[in-house]
């Protein structure tokens, strides 16, 4: 049975697009066939090893290297991705870091950083987006946010405020924009094995995953189907939600 692209000839930006999550997102939106430019802070190689793995003839892939917390740089990432596709559909704000540490120890360089890169990206991103989408009348916009935005989680108040206030930007944000056809939702993954998780040692994987009623981690591919559903057309009557993908964690 042959797949229906869900997404096929559509444009998307999806920020922090080289690893974990982002690099699934990035894939699973070009499987469904569409465009896509992706952010990147760090790594050229890894960048273009994507673009040379997911780029076919029908489906164009660009990495572009971006500090996220930089609005200059969103606009620039923005009038590329309209040169290359002349219109953009989609915008998955998924860049972020973390810098975790009792807040006692945290430093307000730690906190600033995680902020800005967590949170201040999807103003920068969302506030570029917005003229092209208004003025075309249709946006899909998808925030990756996380579980521990929702619960709260010792030792990163810098992460979970950020997190938080993804979820409380998005939901702003779907209640302005609705009436021009524009859906604003937030995915937040419970814990996925990620470079993140990778560190953890035996005893800490069995202390989540006691928590956890499906008795596993998520799989970056989990977060991204959820993603994909937000960006299609099955999810046009849905705006302002939070979909948490973890397992049943929070519940």
């Amino acid at each position: 049975m042959k797949k229906t692209m869900k997404l096929l000839n559509k444009k998307a930006i999806v920020t922090g697009g080289t690893r974990g999550i982002g690099k699934a997102i990035v894939k699973e939106l070009v499987e469904n066939g569409c465009n896509v430019v992706f952010t990147y802070h760090s790594s050229d190689e890894a960048a273009r090893k994507i673009e040379e793995e997911l780029s076919t003839e029908n489906v164009k892939v660009f990495g572009f290297k971006a500090d996220a917390s930089s609005f200059s740089k969103a606009e620039e990432v923005v009038k590329f991705t309209l040169e290359k596709f002349g219109s953009i559909d989609i915008l998955i704000n998924n860049a972020g870091i973390t810098k975790d540490n009792l807040l006692l120890r945290m430093s307000e360089q730690d906190f600033d950083a995680v902020i800005n890169a967590n949170l201040k990206s999807v103003f920068n991103y969302t506030k570029a987006v917005i003229k092209p989408f208004i003025s075309q009348k249709f946006g899909k916009i998808v925030n990756i946010s996380s579980v521990v935005g929702i619960i709260g989680n010792p030792g990163q108040a810098n992460y979970v405020a950020s997190k938080a206030g993804v979820i409380g930007f998005t939901k702003s944000n779907a209640k302005e924009l609705a009436s021009r056809n524009i859906n604003v939702n937030c995915v937040a993954p419970g814990f996925i094995e990620t470079d993140m998780t990778e560190k953890l040692n035996d005893q800490q994987r069995q202390a989540i995953l006691t928590n956890v009623p499906i008795k596993r981690l998520g799989k970056p591919e989990d977060v991204a189907k959820a993603v994909l559903f937000l960006c299609s057309s099955d999810s046009d009557y849905i705006t302002g939600q939070v979909l948490t993908v973890d397992g049943g964690l929070v519940m």
